[in-house]
């Protein structure tokens, strides 16, 4: 699909996030505005506004699509596990959780919820995924955190990389859509590199594809927002 993105605007865009980030001063609607070094990586995400589109009677999207460059590298993991998955995990420097340590849980809800809290996102063993809702209720699954599963042969690091790669879009009841698509720390060209394969991937989902996109933005956590497409 052809990219619609303008590549000047974004390369623009991506540079003066960068440098917003690093504490220099960035002109924005004309002013100079002073940037600021914050003391945490900021994380840089794409903003959509969806138009012609009717959330009610329009057929609801759902969609991941996994980008080259881990967006979010500090997304913290936690592997439910059989003795093996532990045993690697533990090599990795990945928490873990065995069946014994979740039955220790007792399905109390509010243990569950703060379980859901402390990771980003949970993996398990395949013996032990049919398990989830029997040991911990449907806590995970409230939380939008539901275990991916992990099987015997997979590369644990791998997969890991594999989720915290992975964007998801999904159209809710609003008509305004975000997702991370890279950090700070990044290359300026990784960072355009995701955006503009996130960009696309969310296109192709709609029903009329760029021409369901009103307004498209780019900022990192604590910057202002650049347009990169209207």
């Amino acid at each position: 699909m052809a990219n619609k993105l303008n590549s000047a605007l974004l390369d623009k865009a991506v540079e003066d996030i960068l440098a917003y980030s690093l504490g220099e001063t960035v002109t924005k609607g004309g002013a100079e505005v002073k940037g600021k070094k914050r003391n945490f990586v900021e994380t840089v995400e794409v903003q959509v506004t969806l138009k012609n589109y009717d959330p009610q009677r329009d057929k609801r999207f759902s969609g991941t699509f996994r980008l080259p460059t881990i967006p979010r590298p500090n997304l913290k993991c936690c592997m439910l596990g059989n003795a093996a998955h532990c045993e690697q995990a533990d090599r990795i420097g990945v928490p873990h959780m065995s069946v014994e340590d979740l039955k220790k849980l007792n399905k109390n809800k509010k243990l569950v919820k703060k379980l859901a809290k402390k990771y980003d996102f949970f993996m398990a063993s395949d013996n032990m995924i049919k398990q989830i809702p029997r040991l911990l209720g449907p806590g995970l699954t409230k939380a939008g955190k539901f275990p991916t599963l992990l099987a015997s042969g997979d590369d644990m690091q791998e997969k890991i990389d594999e989720v915290k790669s992975t964007i998801k879009f999904q159209m809710k009841k609003v008509m305004c859509l975000n997702v991370a698509v890279g950090n700070v720390e990044m290359e300026k060209q990784q960072i355009i590199v995701n955006t503009q394969l996130a960009a696309n991937f969310l296109a192709s989902l709609l029903k009329k594809q760029w021409q369901n996109i009103g307004q498209m933005y780019i900022k990192s956590t604590m910057g202002p927002p650049q347009q990169i497409f209207f």
